[in-house]
């Protein structure tokens, strides 16, 4: 839909407006609550359905699938359309998911009392990112709005930046309605980029002058729009905070964190109907973003850590991890991966847990089972505080209650473990009689608050099983309050008499056919038929006439009646002020309920992990003490593929602090899945998770940067090339001694010259100025020459065999240089039709011909890859491999200047040549300055490159350049 015609379903619809003055009352009022809501679709209560008019109600017809119809009246006809109430979740989804926000104008006051026109108010406002209702939610994710403000004048941010020179610190703060969680951070633009990345809030509202941000993935992205202005401004946002925090202004460290707090605490009080504050909010914390391990949005996506986009769509690290019994252990989870620790006391504390788990087995069975009948209690405790939960909300949360006492006595090795242990069938270690045994757990035991009182009251006050409606009785449980007692037996004995008068009656009249009944319009009634109305009593009284009988009504009846209902009415109400006294009382307990919640969810996520690394065979990492020490894994595997393949070779990882190591080998031989499965090791380390390996030490990371795999953002005007430059540049613009990067193919998506001179100065920049620890795959064969140049850089390959045709791709990873990529054996293996397999073969062996190379370039039949060839292959004046690296960069850096003259030329070449994945001999050379001028091709051939230093090389190259350049 335009933004135009969007206009004209929010709001006051254009064809209620244009009659505004003539409208009956109920169409007038529903013209007043679209007016006060301008940004929002206001649904209607009508009876049992939401009912929209005019242009509204062409929207909601078309985006929900339902009739539209029309209320007629003296003023004109009007098009209608609605949704049941009691139904409506589905249709309400929709709308979100169509971009609008809905606002609920319901009846606040009851259609039987009122004298006149019902009174109607927006109750909820509700939008992508203040969603509340379950049925609109999934289980155990997080849902947040979030805003943003930006600093009056530029001066020094929260993060220490001098954000002067026209740099402005921004503020931004999130809170998850339904849950009551709120956070709120600050730095610069690009900072609070990433950590919208990271949060994903469903909605995002932004203050004057604050930046434009935009989801770095639309599909995943956030809707949009601006919100009062009013509400950012400082004063008005500490007013608004105040009932949240003491004293808020000395709570957050930047001005802009106050103003986004207040505003998004603002906007979700308005959603909640204006009630005044959101009571179950207590959790406002303010965090730096280097407290934990950054992760940018980049690095989520291409490591697949929640989303991947591939055929196993739910294959990512989440799903491994991800054995929670209950929805605060889901999400918990979900929040440590996408935050993993920096402190290495803290890591260390929680892998302590872990393993205290993963080694007492009844314990963690105990933990899951007692967990699997817990409900979600932070959304409950939030629908209590609102004064939104029903008696079946209260019912849970009992139940979870009830699981505390058997969670504490599970962790103290109660009942079932030590029973074990007396049997001598219990592990080893489980007659220690102090469990927990570690720090952790028995801090989480503490926590374990059973909140006794709230339990019992619930158990006392409420029917085991209520009905959902609170109002119309069965709720309080017999006994709790003996008032509700009294009525409720007047009301029975007067309803048991009343059971027992159509016997009477047929005795006492000698009618075998009278009946006694009840409806709701007459009340009670003695029911006769008209064959037997002369034999009815003086002492009846006409009720009603049928068409084949009469009823009657006696004096004693009525008199029943009136006490039956009159104790009905009144049992019902003290009913609801029972009910509504114990709900507010169970709300009074928020804070201890949400503590609570807080420590299951961490159990929860604590045994997930242990059960994971159970399972799968995980170990413990150790960190390492000295933060110049590197990363050393033996029998890395990667988590995700390892599940989803039949079978997984393992690999080894040294790579000492501040190294690069160049990765090069076959396409499909494992280059990416090494890398992931690297970086997923130190994600999971720092997590708190053990990982899949024979054993790790690894060093506390900071930030951990990829640049993996190839993806275009052409609604953004990026090509594929310009979005690898991008990420490229905040990587080489952020990354430090203690980040860990990826990158993967740098400089694939331009020509050949141009990409591997950006690919070479990238790991140079790694190396030199960041001194990042660096994984670099690439198939410039090229690079592999700066292990010679570096000190810290060094090669690795990926090997693969070539038997009678066929290549084997080995996935080992060993220390060299590889020497072939086997492109044209990958493309026949992925299914290229065979004629376009034999012309490409066809057209490497010409060109290897051309060269004086063997076919193919690659090893004899059997040779493993990087490998020296038997000596039937070995061409007699070959250089050695430095020498060879760097003739063919010069040979290449040729023909790229050649290309100059003719564009096409390096893009119609095939690529295996341009990349020289073999040594090419000095007659190669030759072939390669065809068609430069002769005596710059003489120079080039007689250069005597075993004894230049690559910079005399490179000095060379640039005088033959510029030669060439002025026309010989």
């Amino acid at each position: 839909m335009e933004p135009a015609d969007r206009e004209t379903v929010t709001g006051l619809p254009p064809g209620i407006a244009a009659a505004r003055e003539e409208l009956t009352p109920m169409l007038s009022q529903y013209a007043d609550l679209c007016a006060a809501h301008e940004d929002a679709l206001v649904l209607f209560q009508v009876g049992d359905f939401y009912e929209a008019f005019c242009e509204a109600a062409e929207t909601v017809a078309r985006v929900c699938e339902v009739t539209l119809t029309e209320r007629s009246d003296s003023t004109g006809d009007y098009p209608m359309a609605g949704i049941p109430i009691d139904n409506a979740a589905p249709y309400l989804e929709s709308l979100l998911d169509a971009g609008y926000r809905v606002a609920l104008g319901d009846q606040v006051e009851d259609a039987e009392q009122a004298s006149g026109l019902v009174d109607r108010a927006v109750t909820e406002v509700i939008t992508p990112g203040t969603v509340v209702e379950d049925d609109l939610l999934e289980s155990g994710t997080t849902n947040y709005v979030a805003a943003v403000a930006a600093d009056e004048r530029p001066g020094t941010g929260s993060d220490g930046d001098d954000h002067g020179s026209g740099r402005r610190g921004v503020g931004l703060a999130a809170v998850d309605v339904s849950t009551g969680e709120c956070l709120v951070t600050s730095g610069d633009a690009d900072a609070v980029a990433g950590e919208l990345d990271r949060i994903a809030p469903a909605e995002l509202i932004s203050g004057p002058d604050a930046p434009d941000f935009e989801p770095s993935d639309a599909e995943r992205g956030w809707t949009t729009h601006d919100h009062d202005a009013g509400a950012f401004d400082r004063r008005t946002a500490t007013e608004r905070l105040e009932p949240y925090l003491p004293a808020p202004g000395r709570r957050f460290d930047a001005d802009a964190e106050l103003r986004a707090a207040g505003a998004v605490l603002a906007y979700a009080e308005y959603t909640q109907g204006d009630d005044g504050p959101l009571s179950y909010v207590t959790r406002i914390r303010r965090y730096d973003p280097r407290d934990r391990l950054r992760l940018d949005a980049a690095a989520q996506r291409s490591l697949e850590l929640f989303e991947n986009r591939g055929l196993g769509a739910s294959d990512t690290l989440f799903d491994v991890l991800d054995e929670t019994n209950c929805a605060l252990g889901r999400r918990c989870l979900e929040r440590w991966l996408r935050r993993p620790l920096v402190d290495a006391d803290a890591i260390r504390s929680r892998h302590d847990a872990v393993g205290e788990v993963a080694d007492r087995s009844l314990a963690r069975e105990g933990v899951a089972d007692a967990l699997a009948t817990a409900y979600d209690l932070e959304r409950l405790v939030s629908r209590v505080s609102r004064g939104r939960a029903d008696a079946r909300d209260l019912r849970s949360l009992h139940q979870t209650l009830a699981v505390v006492p058997e969670l504490k006595a599970t962790l103290a090795g109660a009942d079932g473990e030590r029973a074990a242990n007396a049997a001598g069938t219990g592990p080893a270690d489980a007659d220690d009689p102090a469990l927990p045994r570690t720090d952790h757990l028995r801090d989480l035991r503490e926590r374990l608050d059973e909140l006794t009182e709230v339990r019992e009251l619930i158990d006392d006050a409420i029917a085991t099983d209520p009905p959902q409606e609170i109002t119309e009785g069965g709720v309080i449980r017999e006994g709790f309050d003996g008032d509700l007692d009294d009525l409720r037996a007047t009301e029975r004995e007067g309803r048991e008499w009343v059971a027992d008068l159509e016997a009477s009656e047929r005795e006492r009249t000698g009618i075998d056919s009278l009946s006694v009944g009840h409806n709701q319009v007459h009340g009670y009634y003695i029911e006769v038929t008209d064959a037997n109305l002369d034999r009815v009593p003086d002492d009846y009284r006409r009720r009603q006439t049928l068409k084949n009988s009469e009823r009657y009504v006696t004096p004693e009846l009525k008199e029943r009646e009136e006490e039956i209902v009159g104790a009905t009415e009144r049992a019902d109400a003290l009913e609801y002020e029972l009910f509504v006294d114990v709900r507010e009382r169970v709300a009074g307990e928020t804070e201890r309920i949400q503590g609570l919640a807080d420590a299951l969810a961490e159990l929860d996520a604590l045994a997930s992990l242990a059960a994971v690394a159970v399972e799968r065979d995980y170990v413990r990492p150790e960190l390492r003490e000295d933060s110049t020490e590197g990363v050393a894994i033996e029998g890395g595997r990667h988590p995700v593929v390892e599940r989803t393949e039949e079978s997984f070779v393992p690999n080894d990882a040294d790579l000492p602090r501040g190294s690069v190591a160049v990765i090069t080998g076959p396409n499909m031989s494992g280059k990416s899945t090494y890398m992931r499965s690297v970086a997923l090791a130190v994600v999971l380390a720092q997590t708190g998770s053990f990982v899949p390996a024979q054993a790790a030490t690894l060093p506390v990371f900071d930030r951990l940067f990829t640049r993996v795999g190839a993806s275009d953002d052409i609604a953004g005007g990026q090509s594929t090339f310009m979005r690898e430059m991008s990420e490229l540049t905040e990587i080489l613009h952020d990354a430090d001694a203690d980040s860990l990067v990826l990158l993967d193919e740098v400089g694939r998506g331009t020509a050949t010259t141009d990409g591997r001179a950006i690919a070479r100065a990238a790991a140079e920049f790694l190396h030199d100025e960041l001194g990042a620890t660096a994984l670099f795959a690439t198939h410039y064969h090229g690079l592999t020459d700066l292990a010679d140049e570096r000190e810290r850089v060094f090669n690795l390959h990926f090997t693969a065999t070539r038997e009678d045709g066929d290549v084997t791709f080995l996935h080992r990873v060993v220390p060299g240089a590889s020497s072939s990529s086997y492109g044209v054996e990958v493309a026949e293996l992925a299914g290229v039709p065979g004629p376009v397999v034999e012309r490409a073969r066809d057209l490497v062996a010409a060109e290897e011909a051309e060269r004086g190379r063997g076919a193919s370039g690659v090893e004899a039949d059997g040779a493993v890859d990087g490998e020296a060839p038997s000596d039937e292959t070995t061409d007699p004046d070959a250089t050695d491999d430095g020498d060879a690296s760097l003739r063919e960069f010069l040979a290449e850096e040729a023909s790229g200047a050649r290309d100059e003259d003719d564009p096409d030329a390096s893009d119609s070449a095939p690529e295996t040549a341009t990349e020289g994945d073999r040594a090419p001999t000095a007659d190669a050379d030759e072939g390669v300055a065809a068609g430069a001028p002769r005596d710059l091709a003489a120079e080039l051939r007689d250069l005597d490159l075993a004894r230049m230093t690559p910079i005399e090389a490179l000095n060379a190259l640039h005088d033959l350049q510029s030669r060439l350049d002025d026309g010989g």
